[in-house]
């Protein structure tokens, strides 16, 4: 396929389009609130009024505030509805011409919207995720064509690695240095990986991309496969996400069947195949040796490094991997340019990132934002603050690998530098906000026995610390502790931080060292009634 004929593609595609789109979120969240049923009952409402030739009911992905879906928008009108029932639905279609619509309707211009910068969702909510023509129609696949005829494999890597692109995982990895590594290694057999194995609890952010936009995730790594040399390329994601696997199934075959997977990619020399792996949903699956590991066939348990994955990762050979979010920015960067990308966010934490806003907060879902915005903006002014009015105590990123960071630090911008220096991480994107309610020494509890059920049990620091760790916790809450076994607890802390094999243990005691560095105080009133000592936190 020429490039003029991807645009005649294209062009063919946005002609066919009714005058007015009618999208209905059909991601998991609203799926299971009945989207299917509202978008079933506009399809007839629209055969019933005789509009078919000027109204289209298409279901897309993820709108992004999941609290009031299921949603619907009318486009180009720019109306909003929030919390669609099967039975309000046809009044949508009657509004359009000249009716009442009776769902209730939302405000675009709420900051949980307007204050997003919208470059991996882009066309989350605004495509049907299950036809490639309306990825082409918006623009897919024209970044893929512009590397293979237009630019060099090292070309590639030079635009991704003066982009700032850090990886999205969860360590914030350069991603140009870690594909140059790949790239460098001698010609041979080489693959790429998109790590899904979202496992973090109230984390969906790969979820929703996955659902939303599959696409995007195939040019993204059919892109890296050309930079680095790769034929192969495997998503592994958790069995868990049957409509991501689904949708990403019949996105493999559509692009198959266009040339843009497969042998001689738009008729060049270039092949890349894509497959999915589905794993069985354990955490330390996330971590990329032992994603390698149970890809391989074998048990998912990691290795030590190195050898690092990129110099010998699957079977043995030099193997690149990224996560979703990351491949997803792969195509804008090529599009816009490096500089453009680098515009957005801070020195050192460049783009946006999506987070998955959970907890005691009004305004619950997903939001992308440039980086270096404050936690104070996204959890007060998207978030609405505490749902009730009450007041937030503290704010849990990273999942079970990040901290608990305490309402006097809202004010911090976040990135991946600021985060770590607060005992915090930036993690895979997720965000729980909590009210002064909250336990956070319950907090603590509930992570490490979410990480002690995870271990994989490999290395002894975590295959026992964790255990040991939440042991301590349930004696600090049933009150039978001293302020001698808050010590041991920290510098147990420590140890399994400091030598655990891989990331899991190593990150594991993070919600346990920042709670008892912020808030002592709720370890200190539930030690022994005859204790008056105070939590050691030096």
């Amino acid at each position: 396929m020429e490039y003029s004929e991807l645009l005649e593609l294209a062009e063919k595609e946005q002609k066919a389009q009714k005058p007015i789109r009618v999208h209905c979120c059909t991601s998991t969240g609203c799926v299971a609130a009945n989207s299917l049923g509202v978008k079933t009952e506009m399809e007839q409402a629209v055969k019933t009024a005789g509009l078919e030739e000027q109204v289209q009911v298409v279901g897309v992905g993820c709108m992004g505030f999941c609290g009031r879906g299921p949603m619907v928008e009318v486009e180009p009108v720019g109306l909003q509805y929030e919390k669609v029932t099967p039975e309000e639905a046809p009044s949508i279609i009657e509004a359009i011409n000249g009716g009442e619509a009776k769902p209730v309707q939302g405000d675009r211009h709420h900051p949980f919207f307007s204050r997003q910068l919208l470059i991996v969702r882009e066309n989350s909510g605004k495509i049907d995720p299950e036809k490639i023509g309306e990825y082409v129609a918006v623009g897919g696949y024209q970044a893929l064509y512009h590397a293979l005829y237009e630019m060099s494999p090292a070309d590639v890597v030079a635009e991704i690695t003066k982009s700032g692109l850090r990886g999205r995982g969860g360590a914030g990895y350069p991603t140009g240095l870690k594909w140059a590594t790949v790239a460098k290694m001698p010609p041979g057999q080489k693959y790429v990986i998109c790590n899904a194995d979202e496992g973090d609890p109230g984390a969906f952010m790969d979820r929703s991309v996955l659902e939303s936009d599959p696409h995007r995730i195939l040019e993204g790594m059919a892109i890296a496969g050309y930079a680095v040399g790769a034929t192969q390329g495997y998503i592994y994601v958790r069995a868990e996400y049957p409509l991501a696997i689904s949708r990403l199934q019949k996105a493999i075959q559509q692009a198959k069947r266009q040339g843009f997977l497969g042998s001689q990619i738009f008729g060049s020399a270039i092949d890349f195949r894509i497959d999915i792996r589905v794993g069985a949903g354990a955490f330390v699956c996330g971590e990329e040796t032992a994603l390698i590991a149970s890809i391989d066939g074998g048990r998912g348990t990691p290795r030590p490094r190195p050898p690092y994955p990129a110099v010998s990762g699957l079977w043995g050979c030099p193997t690149l991997i990224n996560n979703v979010e990351t491949f997803a920015n792969i195509a804008p960067i090529l599009k816009k340019g490096a500089d453009w990308f680098a515009s957005i966010g801070t020195e050192k934490s460049k783009g946006t990132k999506i987070f998955s806003l959970t907890g005691k907060i009004r305004n619950t879902g997903l939001i992308e934002v440039p980086m270096g915005i404050s936690l104070r903006e996204i959890v007060e002014e998207m978030g609405g603050g505490i749902a009730g009015g009450g007041k937030v105590k503290a704010v849990q990123t990273g999942g079970p690998s990040g901290g608990c960071i305490p309402v006097d630090y809202l004010d911090t911008p976040v990135d991946y530098e600021s985060l770590a220096q607060l005992g915090s991480m930036m993690g895979s994107g997720g965000m729980v906000v909590m009210d002064e309610d909250t336990s956070m020494v319950q907090v603590a509890q509930f992570y490490m026995e979410f990480c002690r059920g995870e271990t994989c049990g490999k290395c002894v620091p975590c295959r026992t610390g964790t255990v040991q760790l939440y042991q301590m916790l349930t004696k600090i809450l049933n009150q039978q502790a001293t302020s001698a076994d808050i010590e041991k607890m920290k510098q147990l802390s420590e140890m399994v931080k400091a030598t655990s094999l891989c990331g899991l243990g190593q990150t594991a005691p993070n919600p346990v060292l920042s709670t008892l560095r912020y808030f002592p105080e709720e370890y200190t009133t539930l030690l022994k009634s005859e204790e008056n000592g105070q939590v050691p936190v030096s």
